[in-house]
């Protein structure tokens, strides 16, 4: 009887454990979600009409390594070949990036950031600082950098190099 009683005792424990596990990972997901809309909106209305989220990505992107091939840039934005070259011919029209190609092979285009594009990936970081500044004020620093230690933590391998 004994046996019995611990064999259920321990299913017992697995079963609130997986649902326990369950709650937290569905309210994660609530949580995220909501987060994630607010931003893009935020981002979205704030950047218009000059720039996309995507837009900046590639102007800090480019602030941070330099003149790159088009190619470089897919990793950062998950999408296809074509995406990326539509996206970098109206960055061109309005004036964010120039284009150029390579002088010894033709074939290599270089992506290089414009004064404008570099004022407004000023202005597009300042926008996502405030934003998230205002998100992040609302628990203590302490908190604040065990939230970036552990977001850190699961988003280890999912990092792009």
């Amino acid at each position: 009887m004994e046996q019995t009683s611990a064999k259920v005792n321990v299913i017992n424990e697995v079963y609130i454990r997986k649902v326990g596990i369950q709650l937290q990972t569905s309210e994660f997901a609530k949580l995220w979600s909501q987060l994630s809309k607010d931003y893009k909106v935020h981002m979205e209305s704030e950047l218009a009409p000059v720039l996309t989220e995507s837009q900046l990505t590639v102007l800090e992107v480019i602030m941070e390594r330099g003149t790159m091939k088009p190619s470089d840039f897919i990793p950062y934005l998950a999408t296809s070949p074509a995406a990326v070259t539509m996206l970098l011919d109206r960055m061109e029209k309005n004036g964010l990036l120039g284009r150029e190609r390579d002088s010894v092979d033709r074939r290599i285009v270089w992506v290089s950031i414009s004064e404008k594009g570099k004022q407004e990936a000023e202005r597009g970081v300042q926008i996502r600082d405030a934003f998230l500044s205002t998100v992040l004020n609302r628990i203590s620093s302490h908190n604040q950098q065990l939230l970036v230690y552990l977001l850190g933590k699961i988003t280890a391998n999912t990092k792009v190099v």
